[in-house]
């Protein structure tokens, strides 16, 4: 007996049905067309000529967002100079960009499944390099004047300052720019993994700032008591930020990230938990922020090293397992929700399990780059991308969690996969193939006409 997929132009759509009382209805897999026809696309979104305001144009909108951004910058940097001088902050620009690259690139491996835009992402860093930062200098500058007026005390305003003022203020100027982007950029922000390295690459632009101001005040006072080499100010100040903790302002606002991206998964009825999560993850933030600023104050000269042992590493080692294990849990999305799309003829049988794999991915793109050239490896890339979009997309409607235009944004997704199918299908299907990634229907079961979301 031959078993098979079923023909593309016998299928139809399936209804949608609900699993188990009470749960979100399966939404329905629409029916194979070599081209689709768009018909749930409501009118107002089909492409017609319309007059655009100057201000509603997205390259105005963009424009506008990245000249307040590169404003904070320059103001901030002066900031930052005027404090440590020109000779300071040199040196300072010098030793705070080394740890970021590394920073960057670890949160971007970890979005590999489902990349975010570029834009947010460098958004996002400017954000916490330039916005935040001003805030957090400027609130935090007054904050520690106010006290030390209040007080007459400057160790205590310093005290304060450092444990309750600044992980407050620098936590939520931080936390803007994850909200910024949930609530502007929705399509792609759609789980964990986009709220960590959303949180990561905002937090990384922070501290690099920081790190300038901490390290360049650091050389104007051994340039002031003469130190040079190990013993001086700057050498210690560059282990323990640079060396020991560059993770450290990452760390803490990735729990708002984690907050944010599990209410992105989250169904749309259940908005308590929508808006209860990310000001949880908000204030777990603040407080691991407060209990780092505050070791040294709150446990002796040791404290430092006591946090840094006892819960820095942990926490870290901890959020870097959890991160992992969602990536990998996408990955297994992608292959537990496209074979909808494989049953009604979308898909070839094993597109799903390729997709499903980092490997084979590269391979396929490989392939189309020898075989046909960048431009074949480039639309590779892109069904790639659209196809994990359409796999998410769907997991979040049977979740609940979908938006109002998900069978359009379905139909959009479907024929972008339709216009590179041609190119994609064969470079999967020999990724699959050289990755041992092949569908083989198990024995002694008529796998004619199958699908697994039909009951």
């Amino acid at each position: 007996m031959t078993h098979s997929f079923p023909q593309p132009a016998a299928q139809a759509a399936q209804p949608a049905q609900a699993a188990h009382p009470g749960q979100p209805a399966q939404p329905a897999v629409p029916a194979y067309d070599p081209e689709p026809s768009f018909e749930a696309v409501p009118e107002r979104a089909r492409w017609r000529y319309k007059p655009r305001r100057l201000w509603r144009s997205r390259v105005v909108r963009l424009g506008s967002v990245f000249t307040v951004l590169a404003l904070c910058g320059l103001v901030i940097l002066a900031l930052v100079r005027e404090q440590t001088g020109t000779e300071g902050f040199l040196v300072g620009l010098g030793l705070a960009l080394l740890p970021v690259p590394l920073l960057l690139a670890a949160f971007r491996w970890l979005d590999r499944v489902e990349p975010a835009p570029w834009r947010n992402m460098i958004f996002a860093f400017s954000w916490g390099a330039f916005a935040a930062a001003l805030v957090a200098i400027i609130a935090n500058t007054f904050a520690h004047r106010w006290i030390a007026t209040a007080t007459a005390d400057p160790t205590a305003a310093d005290t304060i300052g450092a444990t309750v003022i600044a992980p407050v203020v620098e936590e939520t100027a931080k936390a803007v720019a994850v909200l910024l982007l949930f609530l502007f950029r929705r399509r792609e922000f759609t789980g964990v993994v986009d709220g960590v390295v959303t949180a990561g690459f905002t937090a990384t632009g922070f501290a690099f700032t920081e790190n300038i101001l901490y390290l360049g005040n650091a050389f104007g006072e051994d340039q002031q008591l003469g130190a040079t080499g190990l013993a001086s100010v700057t050498a210690a100040t560059f282990f323990v930020r640079v060396v020991m903790s560059p993770f450290a302002h990452p760390l803490f606002t990735v729990f708002t990230g984690l907050g944010f991206g599990i209410a992105a998964v989250s169904a749309r009825r259940k908005r308590v938990r929508r808006i209860a999560l990310p000001l949880l993850g908000l204030l777990l933030a603040m407080g691991m922020h407060a209990m780092w600023n505050g070791s040294v104050s709150f446990f002796g000269p040791w404290g430092f090293y006591a946090v840094y042992a006892a819960f820095m590493l942990p926490a870290f080692g901890l959020m870097t397992w959890l991160v992992i294990w969602t990536r990998q849990r996408e990955l297994r999305t992608i292959s537990g929700e496209l074979p909808a799309y494989a049953a009604a003829g979308w898909l070839s049988p094993t597109e799903p399990l390729a997709l499903a794999s980092m490997r084979a991915r590269g391979l396929a793109r490989g392939y189309a780059a020898r075989s046909f050239g960048p431009a074949a490896a480039r639309a590779v890339g892109e069904y790639e991308a659209f196809a994990t979009t359409l796999a998410f997309l769907r997991h979040r409607a049977r979740r609940g969690a979908a938006d109002p235009d998900f069978v359009a944004r379905e139909q959009e997704l479907l024929h972008h996969l339709w216009q590179r199918k041609a190119v994609a299908g064969p470079a999967l299907t020999y990724a699959a193939r050289a990755t041992g990634r092949v569908w083989v229907p198990p024995p002694h079961r008529d796998y004619d006409g199958y699908n697994p979301y039909r009951v």
